[in-house]
C-alpha cells in the first residue's frame, strides 16, 4: 500500500491503527489524518521510540494491510 492509498482508506484503517497502538489517543489519531509522518512522530511521543523506530513499525503496519 503506497502514500496515497493509506491516506485515500484512512477512515477503515483507523480503528487498526488504535487497535495497534492503543495508548494514542482519539485526537493524535485524528491528527494523523493518514499522513504517515505525522501518525511516525505521533508514535514517536507516545511511546519514546526513536524517529526510525517508528518509521520501520508504521512500514511494517502498512504493509501487513
Amino acid at each position: 500500500m503506497n502514500n496515497d492509498q493509506f491516506e485515500g482508506q484512512w477512515k477503515q484503517i483507523k480503528g487498526k491503527v488504535q487497535a495497534k497502538w492503543g495508548k494514542l489517543t482519539d485526537d493524535e489519531i485524528d491528527q494523523a489524518d493518514g499522513n504517515r509522518d505525522v501518525l511516525e512522530g505521533k508514535i514517536q511521543e507516545r511511546y519514546g521510540h526513536s524517529k526510525e523506530h517508528a518509521k520501520r513499525e508504521v512500514n511494517e503496519f502498512i504493509n501487513s494491510l
